[in-house]
């Protein structure tokens, strides 16, 4: 069968790498051959290498109050969140469709993972009984269409480091059980075959720890242990994948014993994370120490929500408490913050967030 009748499959599939990723579900719909195509590694490796793939930043976002949006205010007193995705190169946005079971709301304090052309929503407290949740769903952006993923084994967990490879697997670690013990423990999620893998423990517990997939190895950031409760360290561990073991503790990693969860990588060679007034980076291969590359715009301040890609440093906050969110992107390239316009109705709170590029 014929891509297009009369056509040679090559310009075909140069018709379909064109076809932008919020309509390539009607599109897989039409024939079975169309969804097959588009359902190709080689697929996508053609459309990324002819730019026509885009950067988005999916976000567990808080929903804005237009009643309550009075010197800068946007939140009801119990905010609900949905998902919501970021075009940065275009200033598109858009609202996804809503977990199965969470039309009221998404698990607060879920976590957020790109896997190829697939988000993955883990873990939270429900919305209704703020029990802690172990569920998994996976979004296919291809069909438009949900799916309940493998719980996550062992204890429910809350506060957890989450990150992906951006090809197959999320990494699990740390975080506390429903005693407020600290976690050593970790775990694999592979998504294709939706089936899950014990890692070796980490050497120490690490609570409210952050997750950063960088140079081909699972990054552990920060946290605490549980006789600290809230008062964080400075140090941070990897996993190798090549070796399946985890790199000796890094124990000065951060300069400051601070909240890590906005430490990213950029694809550069280097992490990024947001201090007091700047944004600081450093190489971790280079065991070297954190360097200021750039000033916060003023009004981004109180960060929500930070992620990297390409060099490039999204980043989103507001002046100060309960104020509407503002979004800029930082470029290494040219040492320049750029602001993306954010509609009123996507300027509230940001608890996670992940990227992918479809």
């Amino acid at each position: 069968m014929e891509l297009f009748p009369d056509l040679p499959d090559d310009i075909g599939i140069e018709c379909l790498i064109r076809v932008p990723y919020y309509n390539l579900s009607s599109v897989s719909s039409v024939n079975k051959r169309w969804k097959k195509e588009i359902e190709l590694p080689e697929f996508w490796r053609r459309r990324k290498a002819a730019g026509f793939t885009r950067k988005l930043v999916v976000m567990a976002q808080a929903r804005v109050d237009p009643t309550r949006i009075t010197g800068g205010t946007k939140y009801s007193e119990t905010p609900v969140y949905r998902l919501t995705i970021c075009e940065p190169d275009t200033g598109y946005w858009a609202e996804l469709p809503p977990v199965p079971g969470y039309s009221d709301g998404l698990p607060m304090f879920c976590q957020l993972a790109g896997v190829g052309t697939n988000l993955v929503v883990m873990g939270g407290w429900k919305p209704s009984t703020w029990e802690v949740s172990n569920e998994v769903f996976v979004y296919n952006f291809v069909s438009a269409k949900w799916r309940r993923g493998s719980d996550m084994p062992g204890c429910r967990r809350s506060f957890f480091a989450c990150a992906a490879d951006t090809d197959r697997t999320v990494y699990v670690a740390g975080g506390h059980d429903m005693d407020k013990n600290a976690l050593t423990s970790a775990m694999a999620y592979n998504v294709a075959s939706d089936e899950w893998v014990a890692l070796p423990d980490m050497a120490t517990e690490r609570d409210e720890c952050k997750g950063v997939f960088h140079g081909g190895k699972f990054h552990v950031v920060g946290g605490y242990i549980t006789d600290m409760q809230g008062r964080f360290g400075t140090s941070a561990e990897s996993f190798d994948l090549s070796t399946w073991k985890w790199d000796p503790v890094d124990e000065d990693f951060l300069e400051d014993a601070t909240c890590p969860r906005t430490c990213v990588d950029a694809e550069d060679g280097r992490m990024y994370m947001c201090r007091r007034a700047d944004l600081a980076a450093v190489t971790p291969e280079g065991n070297s120490q954190w360097q200021t590359v750039a000033e916060l715009p003023s009004d981004v301040r109180n960060i929500g929500c930070v992620m990297g890609w390409q060099g490039k440093v999204f980043v989103a906050g507001c002046p100060g408490l309960n104020e509407l969110y503002r979004v800029y992107i930082w470029d290494s390239r040219s040492n320049t913050w750029t602001k993306v316009e954010a509609p009123e109705n996507f300027s509230g709170h940001i608890q996670a967030a992940c990227c992918l590029e479809m």
